[in-house]
């Protein structure tokens, strides 16, 4: 029987070590195909090359998303993705700051005789952001130049694009889906109770929502007013720029939903006659009648079979970057996106000893006379943004001027890191403030007991050997409480310093609240109004700087680097997360939101300034 039973061991044991071994050779024969295709698509993209012909329409065929500096620097581009036939556009980042400089640069090109925008792959961006290429398109078509859109339906963020066009099309069976702003959030607290989960929370201010998910099952009163504000701050802006940007009324751009329905009802519920009636397209149209129009604008292309026009990527590949090198400039920008977290910085995550050597690089710098901190971050690490905040302070001594930029989000530790600049300058629908500090720690004693499982040990005192299969002793909770408010208390203080208000004046618009742009600059939270251009301007007259020339404060990539980056992304295009299998888009991203940041967690104190309820609206 033994004898048997170590056989039939044997077997087993043989046939793990054979499923191990294929496993780990198909992967590793995937890993290095791959890696492959990778090499030899940026060789041949690199010996290809060359100077491109063109004349007719910018195609603005933007893909994915538009951030403020992208997560990883591509090599392949669409050539990659075509070659190893992936889409990936959902996963594709855009770059602010590029977009619009090539826009600028396209309006100034003779050979750019109009622009197209075709956005159905455009996922959307921040509202400053679209606000800041808005900017860039009302410049294009002040030279002259026609703007044309053309979609089967446009979503907000793309229709607010198209607005600006001089015509917009839509096709027969199109509609705009402008129907308003919201967000929602995931709450885990029955969840946490079954799972016998006991969740340690410890905070400072009324308003800070961040640990809400993790001690309630729905929105407190003060988080719903707050956020309801914020929305509907959006909103009007939203409807605003597009009424102005049409020559309309903001009810016609959206009547409420009530009379939207009944006026969909009179068009027998056509989307596209009830855009038209709305004034919210120029003309219902199909794509061949859309083309016809445009090969009468811009001329055929025979060769190519279809009317002039050069994409937005090609034509960016066409243009020597107006950049000048890192060593010429004398204005350093220094992006801060992401949730602030300590050490190095990963894709989507501002490292806070990335962002402060950056920062001290330019401080050492003998040619960089002023910093423009641009920050889109919901906050994060205490410890990582004082390591910011501090290096941010170190360069204002060395009499150089600083000018905070603010995106559509800077709150909590991301404003924490702006307190030191000598002017803050934000858009209407920034969203910032949130001052507040929070700790949270979850221990799993009781789910493990629950299975029979104990942890037992000896300790010289209750604040050594924590781990989280133990309770969490009432010493080191105390602690923790404590740290957490003066944690708040400094920043209460560095807030009152910066705005030159006391800290109970601070006290009063803190409180973890998060405040729309309008709102921030009301209660002394913000200086004034402005894109990345105006703090550009700010900076160059503080510094008295006559021509200013920009230093991108980023670290740059080796050719190795920029391969395994390359791989990794189209990886995840091939092998999509399978969460995306599963769950709706609007669910899935509130895990991805939340997970990411509880991965994140890695303040060595276990403070927080970080805003999750300044998730994405839309």
């Amino acid at each position: 029987m033994n004898k048997i039973m170590e056989l039939i061991g044997a077997i087993l044991k043989f046939s793990w070590q054979a499923i191990n071994f294929i496993r780990k050779l198909i992967l590793n024969v995937i890993f290095f195909f791959l890696l492959f295709v990778v090499i030899g698509i940026f060789l041949i993209s690199k010996e290809a090359q060359k100077p491109m012909d063109y004349e007719g329409a910018l195609l603005v065929d933007l893909k994915g998303v538009i951030v403020d500096q992208t997560a990883t620097q591509n090599p392949l581009g669409e050539v990659g993705r075509e070659l190893l036939g992936v889409s990936g556009s959902q996963l594709q980042e855009n770059s602010l700051f590029e977009v619009v400089d090539t826009l600028r640069l396209a309006s100034q090109d003779p050979k750019i005789k109009g622009m197209v925008l075709k956005l159905d792959e455009f996922a959307g961006a921040d509202q400053p952001s679209l606000n800041y290429i808005g900017k860039a398109l009302t410049e294009f078509k002040k030279t002259g130049k026609p703007i044309f859109a053309v979609s089967g339906y446009y979503s907000q963020p793309q229709y607010y694009l198209a607005s600006y066009a001089d015509k917009i099309y839509l096709t027969p069976q199109g509609a705009v889906g402008v129907y308003g702003f919201g967000f929602q959030n995931l709450y885990y607290k029955t969840l946490l109770e079954n799972l016998k989960v006991s969740t340690h929370i410890f905070r400072v201010g009324t308003y800070k929502s961040a640990v809400e998910p993790l001690m309630r099952n729905g929105m407190s009163a003060e988080s719903r007013e707050a956020s309801l504000r914020l929305v509907n701050a959006l909103w009007s802006t939203y409807l605003t720029q597009v009424a102005e940007n049409r020559s309309i009324t903001t009810e016609d751009v959206f009547p409420g939903a009530k009379e939207m329905i009944a006026q969909l009802r009179n068009a027998d519920g056509d989307n596209a006659t009830y855009a038209l009636n709305r004034k919210l397209v120029d003309s219902v149209s199909s794509y061949s009648q859309f083309e016809a129009d445009m090969t009468e604008t811009f001329q055929w292309d025979k060769e190519n079979k279809q009317f002039n026009n050069i994409s937005i990527y090609d034509y960016a590949d066409t243009l020597t970057s107006s950049l000048p090198a890192n060593d010429e400039g004398n204005i350093a920008v220094v992006v801060v996106q992401g949730a602030i977290i300590d050490g190095e910085s990963i894709p989507g995550s501002a490292g806070g000893s990335t962002i402060a050597n950056q920062i001290r690089q330019a401080r050492l710098d003998p040619n960089i006379r002023a910093l423009v901190l641009r920050v889109n971050s919901p906050g994060g690490s205490v410890s990582a943004s004082e390591q910011i905040r501090s290096e941010v302070e170190a360069f204002k001594q060395q009499k150089k001027h600083v000018v905070v930029s603010m995106g559509g989000l800077a709150a909590s530790g991301g404003y924490w890191i702006s307190t030191p600049a000598n002017k803050i300058i934000a858009s209407p629908s920034t969203l910032t403030g949130s001052i507040g500090i929070f700790g949270v720690i979850n221990t799993f004693e009781n789910s493990l007991e629950s299975i029979g499982v104990y942890t037992d040990g000896v300790t010289t005192s209750p604040l050594a050997g924590l781990s989280v299969t133990n309770k969490l002793p009432e010493e080191f909770a105390e602690l923790l409480q404590l740290n957490i408010e003066s944690g708040y208390k400094t920043f209460l203080n560095l807030v009152a310093e910066s705005r030159k208000k006391t800290p109970a004046q601070i006290d009063r618009i803190a409180q973890g609240r998060v405040w729309v742009g309008i709102d921030a600059k009301n209660v002394g939270l913000v200086d004034e109004f402005g894109d990345f251009d105006d703090a550009i301007d700010a900076v160059a007259k503080m510094a008295k700087i006559k021509e200013p020339v920009i230093d991108w404060m980023k670290p740059e990539l080796s050719l190795s680097e920029q391969i395994i980056m390359s791989l990794s992304n189209n990886a995840k295009a091939i092998i999509p997360d399978p969460l995306q299998a599963y769950l709706p888009a609007p669910v899935l991203r509130e895990v991805k939101s939340q997970t990411e940041f509880y991965r994140n967690m890695n303040d060595p104190l276990n403070r927080y300034a970080y805003c999750l309820s300044c998730g994405e609206i839309q």
